[in-house]
């Protein structure tokens, strides 16, 4: 909800003030988009930066975690690898490591994913009868990660700017102790 107080301020901006906010708003949004669509293609990811949803891939990856992939074409598969992967009929991709990979006589490879803290490998998460994923269902492989707890309260589903929403007291704390330490 926008607050009077804000309202006031744009009434009381002439046009050429008015004018000149929307302009930089525009450039910001505008920059935002040339960075990410830049990022997409020196990746070759369709989405180079995703967050960590989870804790399915605990220790590796905590929930809240940054990743940065990449999907290069002429890169092959191989176990133990990370892949954040789509599956036909779920909105939010999956990021789990690659634990058996199955090669036809083709070429044609095929391979089976996991959690790390997951119990069972993930053909109880896959579309009905696909045992498999293909490279085709692949979004981009993880090459990098910053640890982060704002991005965990911030795709919480009950979450607040102002406190933890899903995410423990801990990780709060923890996350601004670490912006205290990069601030000194």
């Amino acid at each position: 909800m926008l607050s009077l107080d804000f309202l006031d301020d744009v009434r009381r901006m002439n046009k050429r003030q008015l004018y000149y906010q929307v302009l930089n708003f525009g450039m910001i949004v505008s920059s935002a988009l040339m960075i990410w669509k830049g990022l997409m293609v020196i990746t070759g990811s369709e989405s180079p930066i995703v967050v960590v949803l989870s804790g399915s891939m605990e220790p590796a990856f905590h929930r809240g975690d940054l990743l940065f992939l990449t999907n290069r074409v002429e890169d092959p598969i191989r176990v133990g690898e990370i892949v954040v992967f789509r599956i036909e009929g779920r909105e939010i991709p999956i990021v789990h490591r690659v634990l058996k990979i199955h090669e036809k006589q083709n070429g044609h490879i095929k391979f089976l994913t996991k959690g790390d803290n997951n119990a069972v490998d993930d053909r109880g998460l896959y579309k009905q009868g696909q045992h498999w994923l293909e490279k085709k269902d692949v979004v981009g492989r993880a090459r990098g990660r910053v640890a982060g707890h704002l991005p965990c309260t911030l795709t919480s589903t009950r979450t607040s700017l102002w406190g933890p929403g899903q995410c423990d007291r801990a990780s709060w704390d923890m996350f601004l102790k670490s912006l205290r330490k990069s601030a000194t």
